[in-house]
């Protein structure tokens, strides 16, 4: 019998040689046999049944062509160990289960084991390898996953005690996909927004309330509210309107392109805050009594109205130094992409000014009771309102602080202002003054007509015919501008200012459009509802103050419809100032309060002293409907096609369906009135009827005309509610 190999054959080594004519391989008597020398082995034939080398990876890697298709995640190859080891030599292997087709070029891999047969190599861990292939790398692309520490396992033996064996790490779970997109995370911010607007809004109207309640809406609030009034104009003037619309796109700027994610620029722009409105303030405070005289000469006719508006305007002026800052440090907030702080912070000044009238009130009585004027006013009482006003403002404005300190900014003082972009956003704001200044002299003329209206209207038995009706009809009025237009555009401009700074103009319109539309869906509704229920809204909120709030409901009637294009005038302007244009602006705001300006001397003229303000209010809406056109006009010519047939739309066919609303709501009303008065009840009576007619039937004309920006809003609301 054969041994297997050669070496059983003979034991030992050394022999001689054959001698000739032995057949080799034949013994020899009395020598070793010789093993025959190994014939020359056959580098083809030699594995000829040796296991397959790409037999144990995938087979479908044999084909360069099928390798750029296949999809690893899919059908990820198995693990080493799968298919069976190579035997000894010469043995016959076994025949596999799943035997290949010489017709298929690459095999289908068999299906793999329960379990891994062993470790991959590299260190990788069977249990935990992730196969990643086309289809993963398409969908999850946007997905951030923690990488891992590829030397952590050089630390291992210092984890744990002494002789304890190294266990492997924890597998992170991978964190779900954030389900972020621009409309989402802007609906949030409009959202969150919109919330704090409203709280504010609303404690702003109570407290219009109570100071109605506390001095009545006469000429002696219209003292209070020119003191109140001056110092936001002056600082509109000098710099809130910059800081409102130049400083936002450099704040983004600065926070795209510096290496500190715009800082220190926001400190220097802060710094320079301070430092010019703590001067203006300082010399403000001085000349108080040429700024009195100014905004009302009829007022500073009467000695003693002028010394109580002076006194009131010398604690009220230095809260213009603070609405600087809390400004500034909101719109820093608002360039990190943090929108709450500026919206909810006003909260604390309306708590406090509130509360300072309410002491007011628990001092001297409500204005139906003492009937307080500039005549019987003491000077604690005019101490006590004019450093709670003081105080609010304050408050309102170190209440940024824990924000800004969340949102990681450190506010220091920065006097490096050359060479840093402040001169850039200094002459950008050249235009804004001039633009601010335009719409002051406006608000001056408006004003110094109105107060002289109201004292002359108030002698005639009509009080609440001045400059406070108009202030708190316009504080009504623009209660759904700061709640959806200011909202949604102040999450959409920094998106704007980006779109405009790569050259997107697509962008830019697509977002103006959607601000439009959006916002639409809200103001035309509630345009026409002031126009139908202006008398028992005011008559409702200002029952405290006696006989006057009739006629400050005649005034929001008059404002009405001029919400339309005050809030689309908004928006357009937007599109100008994300290209830092700050002049198209200025001219169109000159346009605006000329229009304003000379219809409102037209009305007081031409009109009764009673309905003057009135006049002056509807002139109001009538000069921004001037304004739109003109800045939509130069707006399409830089940008092109604004989707004006698409806004436009949307705009006529809102309107078309509020126009019946109104009218049933009006005649609701009305008749609700007549039945049973204007007192509370009766108003509040009126404003429910009159209200829910308008709203159902403007949703039901809404519905048949189809209108896209509702319907999707109702469905949203529908599925908030679950239902």
């Amino acid at each position: 019998m054969n041994a297997p190999y050669d070496g059983d054959r003979a034991q030992g080594t050394g022999g001689p040689a054959p001698s000739q004519g032995t057949a080799p391989g034949t013994p020899v008597p009395g020598q070793v046999p010789v093993p025959a020398p190994a014939p020359d082995r056959d580098p083809y034939v030699q594995d000829a049944y040796d296991h397959d080398p790409y037999r144990s990876q995938d087979l479908s890697a044999q084909d360069p062509v099928a390798e750029v298709l296949y999809d690893r995640a899919s059908h990820p190859p198995p693990p080493p160990g799968t298919y069976q080891e190579p035997g000894p030599l010469y043995a016959a292997p076994q025949a596999p289960v799943y035997a290949p087709d010489p017709q298929v070029w690459a095999q289908t891999p068999p299906p793999e084991p329960d379990g891994p047969s062993r470790h991959l190599p590299y260190g990788d861990h069977a249990t935990t390898t992730q196969f990643v292939g086309v289809d993963s790398l398409v969908t999850k692309a946007a997905d951030e996953q923690p990488e891992p520490d590829a030397f952590a396992h050089l630390y291992r033996d210092q984890q744990g005690a002494p002789g304890t064996p190294a266990e492997d790490p924890p597998v992170a779970t991978p964190a779900p996909s954030k389900p972020a997109g621009r409309a989402s995370s802007l609906l949030k911010s409009s959202a969150l927004m919109a919330a704090g607007t409203i709280v504010s809004r609303i404690t702003g109207f109570l407290r219009t309330l109570v100071i109605a309640g506390a001095i009545g809406v006469g000429t002696f609030n219209d003292t209070y509210q020119i003191a109140n009034t001056l110092p936001t104009m002056i600082y509109v003037l000098v710099g809130g309107g910059a800081l409102n619309a130049v400083f936002i796109p450099q704040l983004v700027r600065a926070m795209k392109q510096d290496d500190d994610g715009g800082e220190a620029y926001a400190n220097r722009l802060l710094t320079l805050v301070v430092v010019l409105l703590a001067a203006i303030t300082t010399i403000c405070v001085l000349a108080a009594p040429v700024f009195i005289t100014m905004m009302s000469p009829k007022l500073a006719s009467d000695p003693q109205q002028m010394d109580v508006a002076v006194a009131f305007a010398r604690y009220c002026l230095p809260t213009m130094f603070f609405m600087g800052v809390h400004v500034v440090l909101g719109q820093i907030l608002n360039a990190r992409g943090r929108f709450g702080a500026m919206m909810w912070t006003p909260v604390l000044n309306n708590i406090v000014v509130i509360a300072t009238f309410g002491a007011f009130i628990w001092a001297f009585g409500g204005f139906t009771t003492s009937g307080v004027s500039a005549t019987t006013v003491t000077a604690d009482g005019v101490r006590l309102l004019g450093l709670g006003t003081l105080l609010g403002l304050t408050v309102q404005a170190l209440a940024m602080l824990p924000y800004l300190r969340d949102a990681g900014f450190k506010p220091r003082l920065r006097f490096d202002w050359r060479g840093h972009g402040l001169g850039k956003a200094a002459r950008l704001a050249k235009w804004t003054f001039f633009f601010v200044l335009a719409n002051q002299i406006g608000l001056v003329v408006v004003t110094q007509l109105a107060t002289w209206a109201g004292s002359v209207a108030e002698k005639q038995g009509h009080p609440g015919t001045g400059i406070t009706a108009y202030n708190y009809a316009l504080l009504l009025w623009q209660m759904p501008q700061a709640i959806i237009t200011v909202s949604v555009m102040t999450a959409v401009l920094p998106r704007i200012s980006r779109s405009a700074h790569d050259g997107d103009a697509a962008a830019v319109r697509d977002d103006i459009s959607y601000g439009l539309r959006t916002s639409a869906v809200a103001i035309v509704p509630c345009a026409f509802a002031f126009l139908a229920l202006g008398v028992p809204m005011a008559t409702l909120l200002y029952a405290g103050s006696g006989s006057g709030a009739q006629n400050i409901g005649y005034v929001l009637m008059a404002f009405g419809l001029g919400l339309i294009p005050y809030s689309v005038q908004y928006v357009v302007l937007r599109g100008f100032y994300a290209y830092e244009d700050t002049r198209t602006p200025f001219y169109n705001t000159v346009i605006v309060a000329t229009v304003n300006a000379a219809v409102s001397t037209a009305a007081f003229f031409v009109l009764p002293a009673r309905w003057a303000v009135v006049g002056m209010a509807a002139a109001y809406g009538l000069g921004y409907t001037v304004g739109v056109g003109v800045a939509w006009r130069r707006l399409r010519n830089r940008l092109g096609d604004l989707d004006g047939a698409h806004v436009m739309r949307t705009y006529a066919r809102l309107t078309g369906a509020c126009v019946p609303a109104a009218a049933v709501a009006g005649a609701a009303a009305y008749a609700v009135t007549q039945w049973l008065g204007s007192g509370v009840t009766g108003s509040l009576a009126a404003l429910t009827a009159g209200g829910v007619a308008l709203a159902v039937v403007f949703l039901v004309a809404a519905k048949r005309m189809r209108i896209e920006e509702l319907n999707a809003m109702v469905g949203m609301v529908r599925g908030r509610m679950g239902r």
